[in-house]
């Protein structure tokens, strides 16, 4: 079998093994491998060099996805509970013993206010500070 093909069947391998464990350790391994395979299908550089090919694409992977990760703003990270909650504006819905129920969008959440915020009446507008877990911190909305 051509090292090339081998090189492309072992990056899809890795691709095929990122998608069923994600978590994108994988990812840059097998674009990678797919590279070094068709560098060497066309040129045929010998093993020393595909090798080195290998690592220098690897690494660019890596520091690419490193610059992406850092652009990305703080508290605006993807798939989190806080990701788009933090300064929208929701409605109380209840505000009984001390426990605050809020309603943001189509779902209600758990509330709690920070401390020396007096409790506000049902219907008022809240607004989202934080994310605690699966709890809302909010203050009345100016």
């Amino acid at each position: 079998m051509e090292p090339g093909l081998i090189w492309i069947l072992a990056g899809l391998a890795a691709l095929g093994a990122e998608m069923l464990l994600p978590g994108a350790y994988l990812l840059w391994v097998g674009i990678a491998a797919i590279g070094a395979g068709l560098t060497i299908l066309l040129v045929d550089p010998g093993f020393t060099l595909a090798v080195a090919l290998f690592l220098v694409l690897l690494a660019a992977g890596i520091v690419a996805s490193l610059r992406m990760k850092r652009a990305t703003p703080l508290g605006r990270r993807t798939n989190t509970p806080e990701a788009g909650l933090a300064g929208r504006d929701a409605t109380v819905m209840s505000a009984e013993g001390g426990r605050l129920r809020v309603r943001l969008g189509d779902s209600d959440w758990s509330a709690r206010l920070p401390r020396g915020v007096t409790m506000p009446e049902p219907g008022a507008r809240v607004r989202v500070e934080a994310v605690d877990g699966t709890v809302l911190v909010v203050r009345p909305a100016e």
